[in-house]
């Protein structure tokens, strides 16, 4: 039996996480979710998944982490021979085109500023979700 590879988001922020956590309920996602709360656990994935735990279909990127931040945990997991095809969302409060520019350069797939209002937030959850679980094909 095949079932959904899981998602990785990697939030310090625990309302973020709880926000985001129920918003993809919501969608009654079935993808497990791993939760990363600094940059640090973030970049402890890689020897896991290097020891065959399942890769997430996408990663959804918080940039202002604790202990290691964002860019930088992008900037390795790019950097993996094997991971660097991982799908890595960045999802921020950040609209900084400095912030934009530097995860683009960094192999960022896409770039998202998190709303604030819960129900916006739930909107683009259904868009992340549509796009990258349903309607993208990702490399196994």
């Amino acid at each position: 039996m095949h079932t959904a590879r899981p998602i990785l988001l990697v939030e310090d922020n625990p309302m973020d996480v709880d926000l985001t956590l129920r918003a993809l309920k919501k969608r009654r996602l079935v993808n497990e979710i791993h939760v990363a709360r600094d940059g640090e656990e973030a970049l402890a994935w890689i020897p896991r998944w290097e020891a065959g735990e399942p890769r997430p279909a996408v990663v959804l990127l918080d940039l202002k982490l604790p202990r290691v931040d964002g860019l930088e945990v992008l900037r390795q997991y790019k950097q993996h021979p094997v991971l660097r095809v991982l799908p890595v969302v960045v999802l921020t409060t950040s609209a900084d085109s400095g912030d934009v520019q530097s995860a683009y350069a960094l192999g960022a797939n896409s770039y998202l500023v998190k709303p604030v209002e819960f129900e916006k937030f739930v909107d683009l959850s259904e868009t992340i979700d549509l796009y990258w679980m349903v309607l993208n094909k990702a490399p196994e």
